[in-house]
């Protein structure tokens, strides 16, 4: 009988040596023990148990239609993210294409792929679908397979994935990708199968018939599959994945990239947890860790006991075991780290989303008044907004002329750090203005107008990954700075931007120059104030520099061209328009 070393599990060439010569790194194997395994691998370190299992299980596919989805051949055309182009063209919730097109949308929603992430989630594409791309897409690309299965509901998985095997439940109303092959299946077996495949066992047996990190769909429908011997543990395994469905439902729906976002997570904590008109930002931020840690838990609770339940209906007892590092839970990764076996939450990411949320509440992207998007097509105006919702007298006035001014001072009513303090006072009460502004930039370490100059904008681009739906007028070294909504755009916004904002605060810094130079002539004047006057006098014409060419050179120029933009060109096509005058994006435009 063949003897085979077993030396994957070593880095070094030192390790591997030491390991070759230690017994319990060696096998004995059948030959024909290998041909029991789909595709025979040379799988030496299996147990009788296992190889037993894939002799006489059946096959994944034979309880499962898996198949692969569209390619394109090109998604700078036909794919978007969902925030980039007009919402009121969007379907997520069509059960067929015949009911797509009797909404008359052009936008589906579409999967591809992503983090590795279980249950739910990575739900963040669109694909033009409407007829006239339909046609497209079936002389392009791989001509649209396995289209009798679009808008099904099943469950998903990343065709290349840098971390374990992941699968999550997908609704009706999506198409898939190729990089994101999909299972379908009865409506009342779609829980077990799901939750199956996120399971330590699943992981195992693909890393058996594929070491690789490229899951593809024949490799997964060669999987084993094997069910309780009582209905009770079925029906108790469907209402643990249902349970771990919801929890990632709601924790991808908290933030404000996905489509299904309601509110921003602290004002959520505010009005349903703590019950309160207003409230420290503090006792919120406390609500807030409270609430997630225990829906954490109670998901990593879960997987386990899915896991203890998949080994016992196995047989595997002996060679797994059911627990799951905190690190391979798939929610919070953006709020929370796992650092020495605690789950430590991120107080400066958790108020960066509510900055974030204040932004969109200024541009009336949301409103206190209602859950969900408010303005998210283009040509909206505010009236209409707020006569669809029946909102007579909004909480919070949003920005009339879609222009917020980003400054180092405050030189205009709209400035944005004024009007995010009055977003604190209508959003968690005037009462606690002071401490929830003390709150914040001690979470953002740092001042709110240092952080909103410094890195909003930035933090802004990775948050909507590179595709900003809020953009930054800007001169080249970001003397001058104002954000506007690209939903909101109208083709006059250059030109308003210039002499409602540029022109005018250059007229602001002139004045404060003139005022400096006073007091650098001044004879009465100390020599520190004098010291500190040339100092602002030398900043201030360093930046009237600036403003000047940039105001003759750059945006003299789209101010009068009065450019119109389409968005179901997406972002990159309209951001690089301008990306003169606009924020630098790495990468965007070439």
């Amino acid at each position: 009988m063949p003897t085979y070393i077993r030396l994957t599990d070593y880095k070094s060439s030192e390790e591997k040596e030491r390991g070759f010569f230690d017994p319990a790194n060696r096998y004995e194997a059948k030959q024909e023990d290998f041909e029991k395994i789909p595709g025979s691998p040379i799988a030496y370190w299996l147990s009788e148990n296992i190889i037993s299992i894939f002799e006489n299980a059946k096959p994944f596919s034979d309880f499962v239609d898996s198949r692969v989805g569209l390619d394109t051949g090109d998604n700078e055309y036909f794919v978007r993210y969902w925030f980039e182009v007009c919402f009121d063209k969007t379907s997520f919730d069509s059960v067929s294409i015949d009911d797509f097109y009797s909404k008359d949308k052009k936008w589906v929603g579409h999967t591809k792929g992503g983090d590795f992430r279980r249950w739910y989630g990575n739900l963040e594409s669109v694909l033009a679908f409407d007829k006239v791309n339909y046609e497209l897409l079936l002389e392009s690309g791989n001509h649209l397979p396995n289209r009798q299965f679009y808008f099904t509901e099943g469950f998903n998985w990343s065709r290349v994935s840098s971390g374990k095997f992941a699968v999550r439940y997908i609704p009706n109303g999506y198409v898939f990708n190729s990089g994101c092959p999909t299972a379908f299946a009865s409506k009342n077996a779609i829980r077990y199968y799901l939750s199956l495949m996120n399971s330590k066992l699943i992981d195992n047996f693909i890393k058996i018939l594929n070491p690789t990190i490229n899951f593809q769909s024949g490799t997964i429908s060669k999987v084993p599959i094997m069910f309780p011997k009582n209905n009770d543990r079925k029906e108790f395994i469907n209402q643990l994945t249902q349970q771990n469905i919801d929890i990632s439902k709601e924790e991808w729906d908290s933030r404000e990239t996905s489509w299904d976002f309601r509110i921003n997570e602290l004002i959520r904590m505010k009005n349903e947890v703590l019950k309160a008109e207003s409230c420290k930002l503090e006792d919120a931020y406390n609500a807030y860790c409270e609430y997630w840690r225990e829906k954490f838990f109670q998901l990593h609770t879960n997987e386990e006991e899915l896991n203890r339940l998949f080994i016992d209906i196995y047989g595997l007892q002996d060679e797994l075991t059911p627990e799951v590092p905190l690190e391979d839970i798939t929610i919070l990764k953006n709020e929370a780290k796992i650092i020495d076996g605690e789950l430590i939450f991120q107080k400066d990411e958790i108020v960066k989303q509510l900055v974030s949320y204040a932004v969109g509440v200024m541009f009336d992207r949301y409103s206190l008044d209602h859950v969900g998007l408010h303005i998210a097509d283009m040509g909206v105006s505010l009236e209409e907004a707020n006569a669809k919702f029946d909102i007579s007298h909004p909480t919070f006035e949003a920005d009339d002329d879609n222009i917020i001014p980003v400054l180092e001072d405050d030189y205009f009513d709209d400035d944005i750090v004024g009007r995010f303090h009055a977003f604190l006072k209508a959003a968690f009460g005037e009462e606690y203005l002071e401490e929830n502004i003390r709150f914040v930039e001690e979470a953002l370490g740092k001042s709110l107008r240092r952080y909103f100059v410094k890195d909003f904008y930035e933090d802004h681009i990775k948050r909507y990954k590179k595709r900003p739906i809020y953009w930054m007028v800007s001169s080249p070294k970001h003397a001058f700075n104002a954000l506007f909504y690209m939903h909101r755009y109208r083709p006059d916004i250059f030109a308003r931007i210039q002499t409602g904002y540029l022109h005018e605060y250059m007229a602001k810094l002139e004045a404060k120059l003139a005022d400096a130079r006073r007091v650098a002539l001044d004879e009465s004047s100390s020599a520190r104030d004098k010291k500190a006057a040339q100092k602002e006098i030398t900043r201030i014409e360093k930046a009237l520099k600036e403003l000047r060419a940039f105001d003759n050179d750059a945006l003299s120029h789209y101010a009068a061209q009065s450019i119109e933009i389409d968005l179901d060109d997406g972002v990159k096509v309209n951001y690089c328009r301008f990306k003169e005058i606009l924020w630098p994006i790495k990468s965007l435009c070439k």
